[in-house]
């Protein structure tokens, strides 16, 4: 299962190593502020458990595709 919560609903998808990985929160209210990290620094706890002699260390980066719009949320998923 990798749906979670019933008023404010959290689904994950994708896989390690994979294209991407994902999340889609339903139930946010409007209008509140959200904007992307400007630095990577709050995903550094995910690859601290990558081994140093991994020959592809994968960039971690924060992309926002909707439910935002002039650093507010608009309510959709």
């Amino acid at each position: 299962m990798n749906t979670f919560g019933r008023t404010f609903r959290i689904t994950t998808f994708g896989e390690s190593h994979g294209r991407a990985l994902g999340v889609v929160i339903d139930g946010c209210p409007p209008n509140i502020p959200l904007t992307r990290p400007t630095s990577s620094r709050s995903l550094t706890g995910a690859a601290r458990g990558h081994r140093p002699s991994l020959a592809a260390q994968e960039a971690d980066t924060v992309e926002i595709l909707s439910g935002v719009f002039e650093g507010k949320t608009t309510g959709t998923p």
